[in-house]
């Protein structure tokens, strides 16, 4: 058994990106988004277990991708499933770490701190999720009305959401909804308590043209 596993999902089509490419296979700073998610943990930890989740009709692209940027970090592919839930459980049976980590494949810029942070923290508990406070001001729309709410009161979510390996599989023994949001979501439902540290303000997850000019600005700074 391997002390941390890290389930990378890429399994977005990139309807909001507007390309016929899904988004994790765009290419920015010169290799695609998801060779520098794969790199980067890596880099981080050579001895990591990095498991991927991809679906079916993208797994021959992978390959070629692979090859044609001379991507050799040991890594292995599962078949994604109908929903992120399902991927998530076909990646937990190849899954041997103590500790397990879910990251999104477009969030390319996590910095190892932030990673440091997720796990140091699992030591001592049992769910660990990285996250930034809010800057702007918030609204909150209803049918027929708006009104401001504290955004002190609320955190911006990212990734690698981090567990105990028991308490992930606990998680996904429980049935799939409609409601699951995210790892720690489904986690909560069995009564566990989600700690929270800081995240770095560069793992932005990748969605929109936008964000693609965002990432080639951080890959440019990080050059410099």
């Amino acid at each position: 058994m391997v002390e941390k596993s890290i389930i990378i999902t890429a399994g977005g089509i990139g309807t909001r990106m507007g390309t016929d490419l899904p988004k994790q296979f765009l290419v920015i700073g010169g290799k695609p988004v998801l060779i520098h998610t794969l790199e980067l943990f890596y880099k981080y930890d050579p001895e990591i277990e990095i498991i991927l989740t991809l679906p079916n009709e993208w797994r021959g692209y992978w390959e070629t991708i692979l090859d044609k940027f001379y991507c050799r970090v040991p890594h292995v592919v599962v078949s994604g499933g109908e929903e992120r839930y399902h991927s998530i459980q076909n990646a937990l049976k190849r899954c041997s770490g103590q500790m397990i980590a879910v990251h999104d494949g477009v969030r390319p810029f996590v910095s190892f701190e932030t990673i440091n942070r997720c796990f140091e923290a699992l030591i001592e508990k049992d769910a660990v999720v990285p996250v930034l406070n809010l800057k702007e001001s918030l609204r909150q729309v209803t049918e027929n009305e708006t009104f401001a709410v504290n955004r002190s009161e609320f955190k911006m979510v990212h990734t690698p959401q981090c567990f105990k390996a028991e308490v992930l599989r606990k998680a996904y023994d429980q049935p799939f909804h409609e409601k699951v949001t995210d790892d720690a979501c489904l986690v909560e439902e069995t009564g566990v308590k989600i700690t929270l540290v800081e995240s770095n303000e560069e793992n932005i997850k990748l969605t929109t043209p936008f964000d693609l000019l965002i990432a080639e600005m951080i890959i440019q700074k990080s050059k410099r």
